[in-house]
């Protein structure tokens, strides 16, 4: 995770932008006051989406056991 100030971050907002979605590494803005963290709109989607999942009793150890399962054991196509 790269560490900059809210100063560089201003100076650099598009590329910094930029970054963040093309490497999915978070960016620390230290600030005077407060602390921030820069991701991209995709990556927050995804960490929103797991805290979700996450929040569904039992869907953490289903995805746990899902995992072990071997692919062979499953269709190409589901039928949806």
């Amino acid at each position: 995770m790269g560490i900059l100030t809210a100063s560089e971050v201003r100076a650099n907002i598009y590329r910094l932008m930029d970054e963040a979605a093309s490497t999915h590494q978070p960016i620390l803005i230290k600030g005077k006051r407060h602390n921030a963290v820069l991701v991209s709109e995709e990556d927050w989607q995804a960490i929103q989406e797991t805290l979700f999942l996450m929040s569904v009793p039992g869907m953490g150890q289903s995805i746990k056991e899902g995992m072990t399962e071997p692919l062979e054991r499953y269709s190409a196509d589901p039928g949806w």
